[in-house]
């Protein structure tokens, strides 16, 4: 008999949902992780056959997934969770959010927002975000610190900010930002222009220019409710600029007519959807199914915590289940469709795969397969709520809440062993949270 190959970790589950293969559910299976990469995934008996383990962590009662993607939010704001929530978004956000957003923005804020978005992130699943938010260097560093993976939005945008004054200075700190996060395993950039309405031809065009030099992506508002004369239909007019590529990601994408569908179609743009956000603001919703069904990449976001309240990827991946029997007309309207809703593993595949191709991370993470970072997620299921699981993924779909994630690992490294964070002292980060409610005043009496 060969000896045994050595490995780091070893995890035996009940159930494998490895999202590739699509809609596969593999039982009894383990997965082996050397040097922060799956090595194997098999049969529990023949992973214990072929491998000698210094760690074994064994789940009898739970399910494996690789870890959700968050695709869109804005980390820092986890700090103003409290403000008032009330549609329409713009005006909103202009009313209410700007105001206090404007009067705390710094560094410091950044910093200390993202580190407490990380913590609930990582607690609820969650092992890959996009960030986009000012000061990007601090939400760099917050991830690359707290060993999560993360996309970083760069901002650009022609007038001035806290951050930089104007195009030419925004990207000028994006690119050198680009030179030092380059070789980072933890960190991936792209271009954030603010969106499709609120830039120039000159600004987006100039991005793109940049973006083509770095092979870099671009990502976009495009929401039906913050169009506008002057430029015409977004889609229309990023394809033109020549935006519009396998490399850009369309964000709150809605409102589409059927040219724009087949834009979308024919230059394979990806999507990310925040459903609980559009709804809670009363905004127009994605057409996730219908982008589905004409194989368009589709990847799932929270938003921010200020619209949202929760972090919380699996709740958004219920809320698309829940909705996809809806179908959303160009206006925002919607009616109930005639054709069955999808099966609980597509929609897990837009929390996982989906978010991480959304992001171009497909290639390292999003799937359990061998040649990928472990980043992996354990969901106890041996609770009465889950009883009987005879279809894990619904059960984790429509059963499980972000509770009952028992273990995160990124890049093989615990980040919530037993349901207990690891990464932080969750005591300091309720004592920081506090510390800037009390200045922000957020949640105090008059």
């Amino acid at each position: 008999m060969p000896p045994k190959e050595s490995a780091d970790l070893l995890i035996e589950a009940r159930w494998v949902l490895p999202i590739a293969p699509v809609n596969t559910v593999l039982t009894d299976h383990a997965v082996a992780v050397t040097a922060g990469r799956i090595v194997a995934l098999g049969p529990t008996a023949e992973l214990n056959a072929r491998f000698e383990p210094r760690e074994r962590v064994v789940r009898a009662g739970h399910a494996l997934l690789p870890g959700l993607v968050n695709a869109h939010t804005r980390a820092a704001t986890a700090l103003l969770r409290g403000l008032p929530v009330h549609g329409p978004r713009t005006r909103w956000l202009r009313e209410t959010v700007l105001p206090v957003a404007r009067r705390c923005m710094s560094p410091d804020f950044v910093r200390d927002g993202t580190t407490l978005a990380i913590a609930e992130m990582l607690r609820a699943g969650i092992t890959s975000f996009a960030d986009m938010y000012l000061f990007p260097e601090e939400a760099a560093r917050a991830a690359s610190a707290a060993r999560m993976r993360a996309a970083i939005g760069l901002p650009v945008t022609d007038g001035p900010t806290a951050w930089a004054d104007g195009t030419t200075e925004h990207l000028a700190k994006a690119e050198q930002l680009w030179d030092e996060y380059q070789s980072d395993p933890w960190v991936s950039l792209y271009f954030a222009p603010h969106n499709a309405f609120g830039e120039g031809d000159a600004t987006l065009a100039r991005v793109r220019r940049v973006a083509d030099e770095l092979d870099a992506r671009v990502a976009m508002y495009l929401p039906a409710e913050e169009a506008c004369a002057d430029h015409g239909r977004p889609l229309p007019r990023l394809q033109e600029l020549g935006l519009l590529g396998p490399g850009f990601t369309a964000i709150h994408l809605s409102g589409l007519d059927e040219h724009e569908l087949e834009i979308a179609a024919t230059t394979g743009i990806g999507v990310v959807a925040c459903p609980q956000s559009h709804l809670r603001l009363g905004s127009s919703l994605c057409p996730v199914m219908e982008l589905d069904s004409r194989h368009i990449g589709v990847g799932l976001g929270t938003d921010s915590a200020v619209s949202v309240g929760a972090l919380d990827i699996l709740a958004e991946a219920r809320m698309t289940a829940l909705l996809a029997r809806v179908t959303v007309g160009k206006e925002g309207g919607a009616r109930i469709a005639e054709a069955g809703a999808p099966c609980a593993e597509s929609v897990l595949r837009m929390a996982t795969l989906g978010g991480a191709t959304a992001l171009g991370l497909g290639s390292l993470t999003g799937s359990i397969e061998a040649g990928k970072a472990a980043d992996l997620v354990c969901f106890d299921l041996a609770t009465l709520a889950s009883q009987p699981n005879a279809r894990p993924a619904d059960t984790i779909l429509f059963s499980a809440t972000r509770d009952r994630v028992s273990d995160v690992w990124t890049s093989g490294r615990p980040a919530v062993s037993d349901g207990h964070l690891l990464a932080f002292d969750e005591q300091e980060l309720l004592a920081l949270a506090r510390q800037w409610a009390d200045r922000l005043r957020i949640g105090v009496a008059p």
